[in-house]
């Protein structure tokens, strides 16, 4: 008796309408032939009998593989979905200043994905970071923070944990550096403006990653990032004191990433291009620096400010738990060229 059956089995990152257009349909067939076996005839059944079960059992296993395709596919897009999305999360943005800030466009990527938000401002800020707190949704809490103060960062944390009952990430937007140190030689940088650097840019991380652990472990873990910049690893004319603060900041990331692991907290950096920020104004030849990479990144082009954020989105989100202590570069490829 002849069986005969045909699957169609589509890749696993594929629909079966994508793989019928992108021709990657993969035909199975299985097929029993031979002639009938005369009745009664020992001899005829047994030759016939393995060839049908053997094409049998091939249809079955194409078969088990085109609807294990079709639900992997659908388990797949809907497990990536979720690992996106931000729905019930609590998250802590520092380091808002305006509308050009990548902190800002970080609130809204991950507001945008149902985050609700409480962002810090400092100071001459206040306005600003209020006003644009008025377009996100859900409604954040917006504080005050100066990062150099352990009371005020307390009182941060204290406000958060009242207001939402946890936290789920935390994102480290504050540098700064006194604009004499920026242009003057590097060598003449005094002992204050090192130190003022050095506290606000680097050590402050440290400060808020302590408030935010306890919170991060109530809630099952976290993921904590900040921002970086290439001049941590290579000197830019006028980053100078700047740029010992972003390497200290990239070896802070290892050490409390190595430091907080076990409570299933991350901690990752994003050093993105060169974007024109009220942090990248007080840099002596910036506009040299932002008109270099066009020229030389393998993208030909500068970053978006919109492209760091989906980068930063990503590493706070459930798609990156597996990667901590990372610095990721978001700047066209730059870094990746000698010349």
């Amino acid at each position: 008796m002849g069986a005969m059956a045909t699957v169609i089995a589509v890749s696993g990152r594929h629909t079966a309408s994508r793989a019928a257009r992108d021709g990657l349909v993969i035909r199975v067939r299985a097929q029993a032939r031979g002639s009938r076996p005369a009745t009664g005839s020992a001899t005829g059944i047994a030759r016939a009998a393995p060839r049908a079960v053997n094409a049998a059992a091939a249809v079955r296993r194409a078969m088990v593989v085109a609807r294990a395709a079709g639900v992997d596919q659908s388990a797949a897009d809907s497990t990536s979905s979720s690992m996106t999305d931000f729905s019930g999360k609590f998250g802590l943005v520092v380091g808002v200043a305006n509308k050009r800030s990548i902190a800002w466009a970080i609130a809204q990527a991950t507001a945008r994905r149902g985050a609700r938000l409480a962002l810090t401002y400092q100071g001459r800020f206040e306005e600003h970071v209020q006003e644009l707190s008025q377009g996100l949704e859900p409604a954040p809490l917006v504080l005050p923070c100066d990062v150099t103060s352990d009371a005020e960062i307390d009182a941060v944390f204290a406000k958060v944990q009242q207001e939402f009952g946890g936290l789920d990430f935390l994102v480290h937007g504050a540098a700064f550096a006194p604009p004499d140190e920026l242009r003057s030689p590097f060598v003449n940088t005094s002992r204050d403006g090192f130190r003022m650097t050095m506290d606000i840019s680097a050590y402050s991380l440290i400060a808020l990653a302590r408030g935010a652990v306890p919170m991060m472990e109530a809630r099952g873990g976290g993921s904590i990032i900040t921002l970086s910049y290439l001049g941590s690893e290579r000197v830019f004319p006028g980053y100078n004191v700047m740029g010992v603060a972003k390497a200290a900041l990239e070896s802070t990331v290892r050490y409390l990433a190595a430091d907080i692991g076990l409570k299933n907290i991350r901690v990752n950096a994003v050093s993105a291009g060169p974007i024109k920020t009220l942090a990248a104004a007080g840099i002596k030849g910036f506009s040299n620096i932002l008109h270099i990479y066009p020229e030389r990144a393998p993208l030909r082009r500068n970053v978006e400010t919109s492209e760091v954020a989906e980068a930063a989105a990503f590493l706070l989100s459930d798609a990156a738990k597996g990667i901590t202590g990372e610095v990721l570069l978001v700047d066209a490829g730059f870094h990746a060229t000698g010349m």
